[in-house]
């Protein structure tokens, strides 16, 4: 099985994650970063149960290593996260981001994505069976 959570290495393959993946939910993070360390291991497990290729990925942007992204999105604080339909920043649940390691709100718009993601994935299948 492959790594549940993307790791970006460029802007091109951000750009490239967000054209071939309805839905992507991106943590901007730093690893000197104590509260990014302290939700990683929440983020690898919501990615484990809702992600689905090609409808929803999960995704790590290091803000050191690809400040282009970080910089084109205005990450200014770490832990932010965000959330993309159809590579289109959007709101999940009334939050276009969220900053900091706010686990509760972080797992609910991910059970809403991974719901809406799973919904397109067995339209998506049924219309081709």
């Amino acid at each position: 099985m492959s790594e549940p959570v993307k790791h970006v290495g460029s802007h091109s393959d951000f750009d490239s994650l967000l054209a071939t993946t309805r839905y992507v939910i991106v943590d901007f993070y730093a690893d000197w970063c104590g509260p990014c360390k302290m939700i990683a291991p929440h983020f690898i497990k919501m990615a484990s149960t809702y992600s689905i290729p090609g409808f929803l990925a999960f995704a790590k942007v290091n803000v050191d290593n690809v400040g282009s992204v970080a910089q084109k999105y205005g990450v200014a604080a770490m832990p932010t996260f965000m959330f993309f339909k159809e590579g289109k920043q959007v709101a999940v649940n009334g939050n276009v981001t969220i900053q900091g390691a706010n686990l509760p709100t972080l797992m609910q718009a991910a059970e809403k994505m991974g719901k809406l993601a799973k919904e397109k994935a067995a339209a998506a299948a049924a219309g081709s069976a």
